[in-house]
This record gives structure tokens, sequence and C-alpha cells, in this order.
């Protein structure tokens, strides 16, 4: 793993920020910008005596390879990658502390970066405590996955584990139920039952759920389609599955 990376945009820049400023080394921002939307930025990095470069628009469209950094980019210490051990010290935690219900998101496969980012600002949202993708075949944080989360990936946890039917089984043996998504199943998303601990399990854009994955899941649902379109974005599907089990988890 490199020592170093980047964040860019406002919102991923602000998060690391706020969440975790000893992360950052130095600022670079476009030139001439000084309004109110950077002002926060400034002040915190002025805050911790962080470096503050200015730059052209050039310099910081290479330096994000083209990402759309909003003219601020974040030079920042690598994030530990997070692993299977530190998700069973997360849900040791849960279980510990007894104040909530454990709620995951596994991600099987997913490899297009703004779909990642997208799923983590919904898992955000949602309350989800982790969401969990295998490290092979799958894309990890990177800056356009912070990016699009808007500072999701700040908050929630990303743990890249090394044989997710393994990790699914012990969840299970934890007493987490597994409900996957697929096209195919026959029990309808809104008549599932979603309210207890829970993961839920969304396959890749062009695949869905691997066979083994689809195998080792307690029960597979589908969103109803009434329309021409026959399948979700995965990252929009995924919305649609998380806020349907905070629907029922907050009746």
């Amino acid at each position: 793993m490199k020592k170093q990376d980047i964040t860019f945009g406002i919102h991923a820049v602000e998060a690391v920020l706020k969440y975790s400023p000893e992360r950052v080394i130095e600022l670079w921002v476009l030139q001439g910008r000084d309004d109110k939307r950077f002002m926060p930025i400034l002040e915190s990095a002025a805050e911790y005596g962080i470096s503050v470069q200015h730059a052209t628009r050039k310099v910081l469209d290479d330096k994000s390879d083209g990402g759309q950094h909003q003219g601020v980019i974040a030079r920042v210490k690598a994030v530990k990658q997070l692993n299977d051990k530190d998700l069973a010290v997360l849900l040791d935690k849960i279980e510990v502390e007894k104040t909530e219900t454990p709620f995951l998101l596994i991600l099987d496969g997913v490899t297009d970066p703004h779909n990642l980012g997208a799923c983590l600002r919904n898992a955000d949202a949602a309350g989800v405590h982790g969401v969990i993708v295998p490290r092979d075949n799958s894309v990890g944080l990177t800056p356009t996955v912070s990016k699009v989360a808007c500072g999701a990936a700040e908050v929630v946890p990303l743990f890249q584990v090394t044989n997710l039917a393994r990790t699914m089984k012990s969840l299970q043996d934890k007493g987490i139920w597994i409900v996957g998504a697929a096209g195919e199943a026959e029990q309808d998303l809104y008549k599932a039952d979603l309210k207890g601990s829970l993961a839920i399990a969304m396959g890749s854009e062009d695949k869905g759920l691997r066979r083994l994955t689809r195998e080792s899941c307690d029960s597979l649902v589908s969103i109803p389609m009434t329309g021409s379109v026959s399948s979700l974005n995965v990252s929009v599907a995924t919305g649609v599955c998380l806020f349907e089990a905070v629907r029922q988890r907050l009746s």
C-alpha cells in the first residue's frame, strides 16, 4: 500500500479534515479561490498548521488525474486497510455495548469506483456499521471513491476480506441474517423481514451475486420492477434495499 495518497473534492477534503486531520500533509487550492465554500477548509488547515499551496487548474487536473477536484486537493497519509480481524473487533464492540443492532452491507465484486463511492454514501446515510468487500476483483478506497462518497469514506469502515464466503459464515455464526439481492429471487424486498441483525449483500455491476455468495445468503430478495427497465444500477439498488431496512427498523 502507498504510504501517501490524495483526496480531492470539497466534501471529501472537509471530511478528512474533520475526522482525520492528522492524516493531512498539505493542501493544494486553486489560485483565486477564496470564496465562502473554501473558508471552512482554509480555516481548518490554519487550525491544524497544514500547509496550503495555491496552484493553477492544470496543476490540480494533473494531480487528480483529471478527476473532479472542485479546486482543492489534499495530500494525505494512506488510510489503514481494514480486514477480517478489524471486522471482528467492530462486531465484538457492538455486541459488548448492546446499544445497536448490527447492520452491514456486503458488496460482491463492485469494480467501478463511482459505484462504490455512491454505495458508501448510501451506507452512511442509512446508518450502516460497515461495508464488506472481497480483497480481489473489487475496487478499494481510491481518490475517486472518496470524492463520490462525499465524506462517507471517512466515517464508514470498508473491510476488504480474503474469503467472502468464509466471512459471511462468520457473520451468521454471530447471529447476523444475510439477505442477498437477486433479480431472479421470488421473495419481494418489501415483504422480507429486515429488522434484526442484518447484512444486505449486493452483486457486481454486470453479473450480480456470484454463485458461492448467493448460496451463502440466508435468503434472497428482488426489487419489484414495473417498468421496461429490467435492472437498476448497483448503487441505486443498494440505496433501495438499505432504506427499506431503515424503514422497517424505525417502524
